[in-house]
């Protein structure tokens, strides 16, 4: 592993997690360029774990698999347009991040979202959608490195917990973006209206990820080791 590999990869988590963090503390502060600025943190996470991903040359045969998933994930969401919030994206992502990494697991997430939006329309949530389903495969495969989701409370929890982190970070840029006057009754009634949602996406990703983790995960680890992935 090189040197900027090294490096790009130890930056991942800090600059991931460092956007919710801003958000919050900006938000709390009273900064007028909270919205944009947060953007541009998102944005410049997302290309930093792009760039890792990058860095580490991944051979094509690694490639595929984590591109036939992102095909598959955002495939899955234009299917299930009809049904608000039922989209088995994030259930994807956590797979792949279980099975191939964490970086597939964004990669994963975030191209599912950019490429579902060519059918739902491309807007300025959608850097926001690349963050939020990235970072749902990223941690999916932090946790698994971990052996937490071998436990099936822990992975449909996870499931579940996900979908609402989803949501309260796409909630938080329509805060920051378009609630005037930004006061806590506000912000409270902005998310409050959202939780539904997220709930029942929530419950999707649970249900998802117990119907394909264990055959979709043993043919992953197949190729996995077939392939010395």
């Amino acid at each position: 592993m090189s040197r900027l590999s090294r490096t790009l990869s130890a930056l991942e988590l800090p600059a991931l997690l460092a956007v919710p963090v801003l958000m919050v503390a900006l938000a709390l502060a009273g900064v007028d360029a909270t919205a944009g600025l947060t953007l541009l943190v998102a944005l410049l996470a997302v290309g930093l774990v792009f760039a890792s991903f990058e860095a580490s040359r991944p051979p094509l045969r690694q490639l595929m698999p984590t591109a036939v998933l992102a095909a598959t994930a955002a495939a899955g969401r234009v299917l299930f347009a009809p049904i608000p919030d039922v989209k088995p994206v994030s259930a994807i992502a956590v797979i792949a991040g279980a099975t191939l990494g964490r970086r597939s697991g964004f990669m994963v997430g975030a191209v599912a979202a950019l490429v579902s939006n060519f059918f739902f329309g491309q807007g300025p949530w959608t850097p926001w959608q690349l963050y939020a389903w990235g970072l749902v495969g990223y941690l999916g495969g932090v946790f698994a490195d971990r052996g937490l989701l071998e436990r099936g409370g822990v992975l449909y929890a996870w499931g579940f917990l996900s979908a609402l982190m989803y949501g309260a970070i796409l909630n938080g840029y329509y805060v920051l973006g378009f609630v005037r006057p930004l006061t806590w009754p506000s912000v409270l009634a902005a998310y409050a209206a959202g939780f539904p949602l997220d709930c029942v996406h929530g419950v999707a990703t649970a249900a998802f990820l117990a119907a394909i983790w264990l055959p979709w995960g043993r043919a992953i680890r197949r190729v996995v080791r077939k392939y010395d992935l």
